[in-house]
């Protein structure tokens, strides 16, 4: 098996969904911002205000290749993982891409009842700038999957198993 990567926006289900996923299909999930924090003993939050979000994207593409080269799974990076090409290459090669689209209402709304914090969303206004930076960069995933709120995170897993048996890539 390759590995499944979940990508979207903050707080578009990753998390929530991956380790579901993962379970069902019977194989690890790796959460990269869980990863790096370990790794790092600092929040994302922490890292990137110590270190700036380019430090911090560079880690991410270095725990993504450690991720990959473990074993194949279930991965979740990070909601800006998808703005470096080189992990953008880095999944298309190892895995096959799944989209959680979730649209930004939902998404700022999880945000804001979200014990995370959220360091590139401090306000309405900035992240749905990123979301709409980022949207053309999810749309280039070869599975979509629509998010709604009243969507459980064993139906969004069961909607992408169903996906990839038909080949809906």
């Amino acid at each position: 098996m390759r590995s499944l990567f979940l990508v979207g926006f903050m707080a578009s289900g990753k998390t929530t969904v991956g380790p579901v996923l993962a379970a069902q299909l019977g194989v690890p999930f790796t959460d990269l911002d869980r990863l790096i924090e370990e790794e790092n003993g600092a929040t994302i939050a922490t890292i990137i205000g110590r270190d700036g979000e380019e430090s911090f994207r560079q880690m991410e593409t270095a725990t993504l290749r450690q991720a990959i080269e473990k074993m194949p799974g279930v991965i979740a990076p990070g909601g800006g993982a998808i703005t470096r090409s080189e992990n953008r290459r880095l999944m298309a090669d190892h895995g096959t891409v799944i989209w959680l689209d979730a649209p930004f209402e939902l998404c700022w709304e999880r945000i804001g009842t979200d014990k995370v914090v959220r360091p590139l969303a401090t306000d309405e206004v900035s992240a749905r700038a990123r979301y709409e930076q980022r949207q053309p960069l999810y749309e280039e995933s070869p599975l979509r999957i629509a998010v709604t709120a009243g969507l459980t995170p064993d139906q969004i897993a069961r909607t992408i198993i169903q996906s990839l048996a038909l080949g809906k890539l």
